[in-house]
């Protein structure tokens, strides 16, 4: 009888998908919800290590002008991006290579937060092929006119000092 690991029991880990990441040698974003806050990071595998080049967490938005009103918790579509932008800014000036995306055990889901982030880190400068576009939020989601309280105008003054 066959042992299960147990970060595979727990579902946080799925070894085939990784090993395969892993094979092929190239750098990843590692994408993961909180309950108050999205992270990312740029990793790079280095002879069975993992090595941490640019790691981002949304309450840096805070610093740029994301207020209380917005919500306590930075996890939102519009949080999802600006953080996605932001990461790509950083990525574009350290010239790092292409990466590819890792959600873990987390399924990302058409217009969720995942691929806004994605969105994001495209609209950085970060060359990340996708299919098709009809997967990513539509523009008013982005810019948080679907929320509680419309915060568009912050948004635009938020994204325009992360462009800066």
């Amino acid at each position: 009888m066959k042992t299960i690991k147990r970060r595979k029991k727990e579902h946080k880990t799925d070894y085939l998908k990784r090993f395969k990441m892993l094979k092929s040698g190239k750098p990843r974003i590692v994408f993961r919800k909180t309950n108050k806050y999205i992270i990312a990071q740029y990793i790079s595998g280095e002879k069975a290590q993992d090595k941490i080049l640019v790691g981002i967490n949304s309450k840096i938005l805070k610093e740029y002008g994301w207020t209380e009103e917005m919500g306590k918790s930075i996890k939102s579509v519009p949080a999802s991006y600006l953080t996605g932008l932001l990461m790509g800014k950083r990525i574009s000036e350290k010239n790092l290579e292409l990466p590819i995306i890792d959600f873990g055990m987390a399924r990302p889901t058409y217009h969720g937060k995942g691929y806004a982030f994605i969105k994001g880190l495209i609209d950085a400068g970060v060359g990340i092929k996708t299919g098709k576009d009809e997967i990513f939020p539509d523009e008013e989601k982005i810019s948080g006119k679907g929320l509680k309280k419309d915060m568009s105008k912050t948004f635009e003054k938020i994204k325009s000092k992360i462009e800066k």
